[in-house]
């Protein structure tokens, strides 16, 4: 008789407010992801990745129920998961896995978080909002036993030596590992990005993206220390690597990088994300081990709500129908027929909003003012923004009402009720923006459907 297949092990490599265009692979000149460029020509990279929510417990939601974040009911931040939901740890748990959560989880209210209200992670090393529980080189978090536990080193190290030794202790077995740190995002109690020491140095006054240096914020004061902490992050990544490596677990560990949302630099709305541009809302994503070792390149556009039916059917677990994302692996064969042609996205906490994103086209809406940001929708919105990404990729001009983008917009509108409708929401009404001169622009009809 032969041996049972073992199934191939996961780790969730989870940044926070990391932007797409940190990494060399998306054109990012200052070298601060060698380990994850590599990973990525190795593996499969996604150039076109997105979150489903550019605010912190939202994104989280949707990425361990595979659901939008109105589905679950954490719209918003400070909305614990629901203890009825099933999340990753539950599936992977049931087909036999050890499960892990290592670091910031932010999917409850206040500290330490019971075992009731951990998702069905078994072992458990994390404090609900980590910037809250600790600094940079002060890292507390807690145990299984709701113990506060401080670990040495920069909290980037911290976090990767505890998942170190969760792999070396599990090796023997198939395991689900997330490990979700706070870098990049900022120390909210200073509003700096404290990098390790002596790594902001490097970067002050280099390369700045287009859309910064445009628009400024406070990208000036805080990109030296944000590129300083990508680096760490990108060391702790060779060094997890390494590790599987050393344990000849490489080729049967599935490694996923991404990030629940981007970073604006308080350029688009009075803090850094909860807005519908690409600077807040694009995310870095690439993969490695299993079916994605030699993957290529996905050229569709890809949500965070894609992940859990992705890490499912990869590990040959069946994919829940309740799930709202779609499975990766059909791309990988060159099945792409059935892929929509753009991601959809809800926007909660600085508006509530709705935005679709095609390879050329952005087009969003937000609800009149007046109406509450804590609900998690509105009957009526208006449209905000619409941005031609092929001949204006930062978003530094808004079309939304030119009259030459008339047709356009009417037809992105329809796309967007429809994802709206497709994600569980009402069908809205949706107010077009006061009509402007088009002067010399026009769109083809050819250019509509792209």
């Amino acid at each position: 008789m032969s041996a049972p297949i073992r199934r191939p092990n996961v780790v969730v490599f989870f940044t926070d407010q990391q932007r797409w265009d940190t990494i060399g692979l998306n054109g990012n000149p200052l070298d601060l992801t060698p380990n994850l460029d590599r990973m990525g020509m190795e593996g499969t990279f996604v150039p076109h990745a997105f979150t489903c929510q550019p605010v912190c417990g939202p994104a989280r939601a949707c990425l361990q129920t595979g659901k939008y974040a109105t589905t679950v009911g954490c719209h918003v931040n400070g909305i614990p998961l629901p203890e009825n939901e099933t999340t990753l740890a539950h599936h992977f748990k049931n087909a036999g896995y050890h499960t892990g959560y290592i670091g910031k989880w932010h999917l409850h209210k206040g500290e330490p978080v019971p075992e009731g209200k951990r998702g069905g992670y078994e072992y458990w090393l994390a404090a609900n909002i980590l910037e809250f529980t600790s600094d940079a080189y002060h890292t507390v978090l807690y145990d299984n036993d709701d113990n506060p536990v401080t670990l040495p080193g920069y909290r980037v190290d911290a976090l990767t030596d505890a998942a170190i030794r969760y792999i070396d202790n599990h090796k023997e077995h198939p395991f689900f590992l997330f490990l979700s740190f706070i870098e990049p995002h900022f120390q909210n109690h200073r509003d700096d990005y404290p990098a390790p020491y002596g790594y902001a140095e490097r970067y002050v006054s280099r390369w700045i993206p287009p859309d910064l240096a445009a628009l400024g914020g406070n990208s000036h004061q805080h990109l030296g220390g944000y590129c300083g902490m990508i680096k760490r992050l990108d060391e702790a990544l060779g060094r997890l690597l390494d590790a599987l490596r050393s344990l000849q677990l490489l080729e049967d560990t599935i490694v996923i990088f991404t990030s629940d949302h981007g970073n604006h630099f308080r350029t688009r709305n009075s803090e850094y994300k909860r807005s519908p541009h690409d600077s807040s809302i694009r995310i870095p994503m690439a993969m490695h081990g299993g079916p994605f070792s030699g993957g290529g390149r996905v050229r569709e556009l890809v949500s965070l709500v894609d992940i859990p039916p992705t890490l499912l059917d990869a590990s040959g677990i069946p994919v829940p129908p309740e799930m709202q994302g779609r499975s990766m692996l059909p791309l990988l064969r060159g099945e792409r027929e059935d892929w929509p042609g753009e991601v959809f996205v809800q926007i909660s906490e600085s508006q509530i909003g709705r935005a679709i994103r095609t390879h050329r086209w952005k087009y969003a809406v937000q609800a009149p003012k007046g109406i509450s940001l804590r609900n998690p929708s509105s009957d009526t919105y208006e449209e905000a923004c619409l941005y031609d990404l092929q001949a204006d990729p930062y978003e530094l001009t808004n079309l939304i009402g030119f009259a030459s983008h008339k047709e356009l917009a009417k037809a992105l509108r329809e796309r967007l009720i429809k994802r709206m409708a497709e994600a569980g929401e009402a069908i809205p009404e949706i107010i077009a923006a006061p009509e402007l001169p088009a002067k010399q622009r026009k769109v083809y009809d050819f250019e509509i459907n792209l």
